[in-house]
């Protein structure tokens, strides 16, 4: 059984028309991202290849979410299979994971950009983006099955799940027992999902602003931090609500107060990706456009 969002039947009709437009602005704001980049030629270059994947994931991220609770809503059900509590579980795992990588993917891209601009066309080239890409989707893949293998291993679980989806980091709490292995396993996985990515973001930007400090100029130390503020601001967000998710499911004893943070985690965050870097690029801003005029 589900956790509804709130017990009042008044609430219900709201939250319904509320989650539903949230995720339809989510849908086409992302698609139109990615339209945007797939048909202007002055787009097709590695970090926008990242944001349209980054955006392709967050329409998955929320598609694995969002749906499934609109139904619950409507109907008033919240009873959740066992099947589909593992599929909804690995679908959240994956393109959870792939936000958190290709974040990192981006982190590096923007480093090598602003660090080494000249070798810039070489080191970041089509075979290496492909690759990162692929990369990252195989790690969050990786992640899923060591969840799954944790899962399939206990017969039965607790009948009741403190969340309106099935949150991965309750995975040992609804056990009815626990085992040292799963322990190691699941520290295992904060490493590869949360530590690594994370890790390589702080390092990114070290250097970054380490090479931004030694720029004369203030004009450039401005056009380069400007670079790197959209990215900031989704790190930030994503892994500002994700940390708020996981931390309020294993600290809170009210599994309402932690239902705030996973809306924002699973509903808003990817809702902002396209309003973070649209308004604020202007080569965006120009291919959507000119999609727009396309259309008309």
């Amino acid at each position: 059984h589900l956790l509804e969002l709130s017990d009042d039947p008044n609430l219900q009709p709201i939250l319904f028309g509320l989650f539903q437009f949230m995720y339809l602005v989510t849908v086409l704001g992302n698609l139109l991202i990615i339209m945007a980049v797939c048909s202007d030629s002055h787009l097709h270059t590695p970090m926008y290849f990242f944001l349209s994947n980054l955006s392709l994931a967050d329409i998955s991220f929320i598609s694995t979410i969002v749906p499934n609770m609109i139904v619950d809503i409507q109907t008033h059900s919240r009873v959740i299979s066992y099947v589909c509590c593992l599929t909804q579980m690995s679908l959240f795992i994956i393109f959870g994971g792939m936000d958190g990588m290709l974040l990192t993917v981006m982190a590096y891209d923007h480093f090598v950009a602003i660090c080494h601009p000249l070798h810039y066309p070489v080191i970041i080239s089509p075979l290496l983006c492909d690759f990162l890409v692929l990369i990252s989707f195989l790690v969050s893949f990786l992640d899923c099955q060591l969840h799954n293998l944790i899962a399939l291993n206990f017969p039965y679980f607790k009948d009741v799940i403190a969340n309106f989806f099935y949150d991965p980091s309750q995975l040992l709490n609804l056990t009815c027992s626990d085992t040292f292995t799963s322990n190691i396993v699941m520290c295992f996985v904060a490493a590869i999902s949360g530590f690594c990515p994370i890790s390589g973001i702080f390092f990114s930007y070290y250097k970054i602003v380490s090479s931004i400090l030694r720029i004369p100029s203030s004009s450039g130390k401005y056009k380069a931090f400007s670079t790197c503020g959209s990215h900031l601001s989704d790190v930030c967000l994503f892994y500002g609500t994700g940390f708020g998710m996981y931390l309020g499911s294993a600290i809170s004893h009210c599994p309402r107060k932690g239902t705030v943070a996973s809306v924002m985690y699973t509903v808003v965050t990817p809702k902002l990706n396209p309003i973070i870097y649209s308004p604020r690029n202007k080569d965006v801003k120009s291919a959507l456009r000119k999609l727009q005029s396309r259309m008309l």
